[in-house]
């Protein structure tokens, strides 16, 4: 949801302003947890991927220190906070609300915008899979920090980061809004604490301040062997996950407030943190084995492991937001069958939780932990997810730039630079495919395959509907010669089409020989936008006297609720009335069938099993059970 900027002579309003230090502050809790927390790890990683191409370590970690720092400017400040933050939908972010933009849910097989959807979707399922990642190497980073000073602990490490994992995936239902307002001052106070540890390195070292400029880097990437560059910049990319998540989770903070918290707290506490560590292996390249722990004297050692398990655990939350949003919305434009969605927040329409996605996250992170079982295996499995996403990110920007009337040229020259750079990022984490990358992308395919299965299936289904719906001319005309015995009452009924006449109304009338006085056919459309003004929810078209064809719009980040929309609409039926309608929905049972022409089988068979375990669909139209009456139908797909 994009937050209020309240403006007056062009400069924030006092309550804006605090309305935008607030909103920052969460979006430092939910937003930056994952990347706040990579000097973890991304560095020391790095190091290790240079040992043994025979560089010297000073000129090595220079080198390392400036790539990280450059690609924290290019791919996370010009790349997502200048640019992509622009292609919002109504305020909503993420690769979903592109599609939205680009109009793909619309495509037909075999079209252009149908290979937009499945590369769209493809991206999305990404997601998916460094969700399960993200958590599983930020928390096992963070709790191995025990090992240095503890090594009788080390065999502790695994079970309480599982531990800590399912207390995290425990308060999830709380929202993130509650969560924001609790991991926003710790994770301020972990960027002071990083950024002073920073600090305290530079001064040691005040030389490694040239690594500001981006010589360093191409100096290292021009001198070391290619296989140890491609290595180095798998490595490096750990540094700047978790900037998806600024334009996945756009809709929880608003534009501003993302940007705030990332130019004036998070990139110079993260650039100042990098430039310690190499300070420190500048002046003891022995130190390389842990340099982010290395920075802090002895006496504070325990401490800051318990505050970068704070912080690891708040770095989660800002890929499962993400999950959240991304799952809400492909759910509502129809690429994921009705699941529960719940609001934890009235004011905040964009702070949903999704039990079933949350638990399935939590099986895939606990699974990453338990076959990885340190952060340095699960380097090998994370970036790769993170690299395609932000690489089909790029393209689809690049396409709502254009269509939004940018010019093509500019276009084309921004984003193909910003798309070499994601490619060349892609490559290098794609070497890591064997070591553990196959992890998130299988999670990733898993996930396509069903978004893609569950769309096409719809369209099957509703392509028999169609063929099954009486003509509405035929149908008004029985009634106003009176062949329908009409009896006194209100009847809704829902309709997946906007023309025709429902399976369940043509199925009840050939039963009951009648039909109540007042009828309304209701569609529900889901806009691609993320809500619809009230004003503009509900179009009402008389069929005939007493029947009535309403069309509900709701935007895709919107819950459902029919009856209080027909409340709001002005129909043929009092509002009051409708407390005593009855909700006629088609309860459809779908049939896989070789000889009907379609999917394969088995993958019409996956579909019918989503089918059944979706949300009923009065629950999701928020239809009380008392006035539901469901009218069964077959179909063969």
């Amino acid at each position: 949801m994009r937050a209020s900027t309240g403006t007056t002579d062009g400069k924030p309003t006092g309550t804006a302003q605090k309305g935008i230090a607030a909103l920052s502050l969460g979006a430092l809790g939910v937003v930056y947890g994952d990347i706040g927390t990579s000097p973890l790890y991304a560095f020391k990683v790095a190091l290790q991927a240079d040992t043994g191409a025979g560089s010297h370590p000073a000129v090595a970690a220079m080198g390392i220190v400036s790539l990280i720092i450059w690609s924290l400017i290019v791919i996370v400040s010009i790349k997502y906070a200048i640019l992509i933050l622009r292609a919002d939908n109504h305020g909503e972010g993420g690769v979903v609300a592109m599609l939205a933009l680009l109009g793909a849910r619309d495509a037909e097989h075999g079209s252009r915008r149908a290979a937009l959807l499945v590369l769209g979707l493809v991206g999305a399922a990404l997601l998916y899979g460094d969700g399960a990642i993200t958590p599983a190497i930020s928390v096992l980073s963070a709790v191995e920090g025990l090992k240095g000073d503890a090594p009788a602990l080390s065999h502790a490490v695994i079970p309480i980061t599982v531990a800590i994992l399912i207390l995290l995936f425990l308060i999830q239902s709380r929202g993130t809004g509650t969560i924001g307002k609790i991991f926003g001052p710790v994770m301020l106070c972990w960027f002071l604490a990083i950024g002073a540890l920073g600090i305290g390195g530079i001064a040691t070292q005040p030389r490694v301040l040239e690594a500001l400029l981006p010589l360093p880097a191409l100096h290292f990437i021009g001198q070391a062997p290619f296989g140890v560059s491609f290595a180095v910049l798998g490595a490096v990319f750990l540094a700047v996950t978790g900037g998806e998540a600024m334009y996945a989770d756009m809709g929880h903070f608003g534009r501003g407030a993302i940007r705030t918290a990332w130019f004036s707290i998070a990139l110079p506490a993260l650039i100042l943190n990098y430039l310690g560590q190499t300070a420190l292996i500048v002046g003891n390249p022995g130190a390389a084995g842990d340099p982010f722990y290395g920075l802090a004297p002895s006496w504070a050692h325990y401490p800051l492991i318990v505050f970068a398990t704070a912080a690891t655990v708040i770095a989660s939350q800002a890929i499962i937001s993400g999950v959240f949003s991304l799952t809400q919305q492909s759910i509502q434009l129809g690429f994921l069958p009705r699941i529960s969605v719940r609001h934890t927040a009235s004011d905040e329409r964009g702070q949903v939780y999704v039990p079933v996605a949350n638990w399935l996250l939590a099986i895939a992170t606990l699974t990453a932990v338990l076959t990885f079982r340190s952060s340095d295996a699960l380097a090998g499995a994370y970036g790769i997810a993170v690299s395609g996403l932000m690489a089909i990110s790029t393209f689809l920007a690049a396409l709502v730039a254009i269509k939004w009337g940018y010019s093509v040229i500019l276009v084309v020259a921004t984003n193909g630079v910003l798309m070499l750079v994601d490619l060349l990022f892609f490559s290098a984490n794609a070497m890591k495919l064997l070591e553990g990358g196959w992890f998130p992308l299988v999670i990733a395919g898993v996930v396509a395959f069903l978004m893609l299965t569950w769309r096409r299936g719809l369209q099957l289904v509703e392509a028999v509907r169609a063929k099954q719906r009486l003509h509405e001319d035929r149908f008004i005309q029985a009634i106003e010669d009176k062949a329908v015995c009409r009896v006194p009452g209100t009847a809704a009924f829902l309709s997946a089409s906007r023309t025709g006449i429902p399976l369940s109304l043509s199925t009840h009338v050939r039963h009951s020989k009648a039909l109540q006085e007042r009828v309304l056919l209701v569609s529900v459309m889901t806009e691609e936008v993320p809500s619809i003004d009230p004003g503009e929810r509900a179009e009402v078209n008389e069929l005939t006297s007493g029947f009535e064809r309403v069309i509900l719009k709701f935007g895709f980040m919107e819950p459902y609720d029919i009856p209080a929309a027909l409340r709001a609409a002005r129909t043929c039926i009092a509002p009051h009335e409708l407390d005593d309608a009855s909700f006629y929905i088609g309860h459809e049972t779908v049939i896989p069938d070789p000889k009907v022409a379609g999917m394969w089988p088995w993958r019409e068979a996956v579909f019918v099993w989503m089918q059944r375990n979706a949300t009923p669909t009065g629950d999701a139209f928020g239809i009380p059970s008392r006035q539901l009456v469901e009218i069964g139908t077959e179909i063969k797909i």
